[in-house]
């Protein structure tokens, strides 16, 4: 049985030092990831389990991964880049890491908003960035859309991170898509009118927000409510059950969608081990180790999701490609600092 080489490496170590040697070789793949989750390792596994080929993961913060694949330039033995939100695909994108790829298997399998129109990243998997509420609180008829959160009658109710999470940008940029810029920026100052107190803490603390009374109303990525749910600690679940989840704008264009995403690096010595493993994270298994490691939605049309994710059944998501995202993230930035948004 192989096993891939899975290497942590500390901020020291991506400024200064190599992780893996130079050089192709037809029985690997080296994979820079700004994932953190255990369950990928699953997902390696099965790769070289099924393939043969032996996987070598470097893991760090996604734009530290970028600066050092830039710092390396062609003699990076990094194949392929692998991060959360399309914002930081983008980002990444946009300093040239990312090669054009064509693949049938790719095309076929994911949708179109899943894709980068060139081929340069694919999303694999997708997280949902919902509206939670205290159902006692708050009449669920009134808080349909994620414009309503800027509705004056919240004043004092929301919950939400600081302008400087990847997520809330891209919520933010999926509005500038939607609404053009001043539009957006209206429902920006308003989300800031309508705060309950300054942003802090990721998103399960915003869950944890409303729990405990700190809010009635807050924004968060699905899967820290149901991280929340599976909890071994009895106060997370108990926090957990005294919110609802809302999924927004299922009357319009539905949900707000960002992804798990990756791309083949443009130097990649292995690229044709790298384009194998997307195509490998495009098949049911890897799809399937998506939805169960860390409860986000597959983006496969029928591939078998988390039993929580199944419960909540079938609704609409927004269909705006990905790499709209990206491309609006610089104008959600600066209307985040005109608003004031912290």
């Amino acid at each position: 049985m192989f096993h891939s080489q899975r290497l942590v490496i500390p901020l020291a170590a991506l400024l200064t030092g190599a992780a893996f040697t130079t050089g192709a070789a037809a029985d690997e793949l080296n994979i820079y990831s700004a994932r953190h989750y255990d369950s990928d390792q699953a997902l390696y596994d099965a790769f070289t389990e099924e393939t043969g080929i032996e996987v070598n993961v470097l893991e760090g913060d996604s734009d530290q991964l970028i600066q050092r694949i830039l710092r390396e330039g062609e003699a990076s033995p990094a194949d392929v880049m692998m991060t959360v939100d399309a914002g930081r695909l983008w980002r990444a994108e946009q300093e040239g890491i990312f090669a054009s790829i064509e693949s049938e298997t790719l095309a076929e399998r994911l949708p179109d908003a899943m894709r980068h129109p060139e081929g340069k990243w694919f999303g694999f998997s997708q997280r949902v960035r919902a509206i939670f509420y205290n159902p006692d609180n708050v009449d669920a008829d009134e808080l349909t859309r994620y414009e309503n959160l800027a509705d004056p009658r919240f004043e004092g109710q929301v919950c939400i991170r600081s302008s400087n999470n990847i997520y809330n940008q891209s919520l933010l940029a999926s509005l500038i898509a939607h609404h053009g810029a001043e539009e957006a920026e209206a429902w920006a100052q308003g989300v800031v009118d309508n705060m309950a107190r300054d942003p802090e803490g990721g998103d399960t603390d915003q869950i944890k927000g409303v729990a405990s009374g700190q809010c009635d109303i807050a924004v968060a990525n699905h899967y820290y409510y149901v991280r929340l749910l599976k909890s071994d600690n009895d106060a997370d679940r108990e926090a957990a059950e005294k919110v609802e989840i809302l999924f927004p704008n299922q009357d319009d264009r539905g949900a707000h969608v960002n992804v798990g995403g990756a791309g083949v690096v443009e130097n990649a010595p292995n690229r044709d081990n790298a384009i194998r493993f997307l195509e490998f994270l495009a098949s049911d298994e890897a799809q399937q180790a998506f939805a169960a490691g860390n409860y986000e939605f597959p983006v496969v049309e029928g591939a078998e999701k988390s039993d929580v994710l199944e419960s909540w059944g079938d609704f609409k998501k927004d269909q705006l490609n990905i790499s709209e995202l990206g491309e609006n993230n610089p104008e959600a930035i600066k209307i985040f600092d005109r608003v004031g948004w912290r």
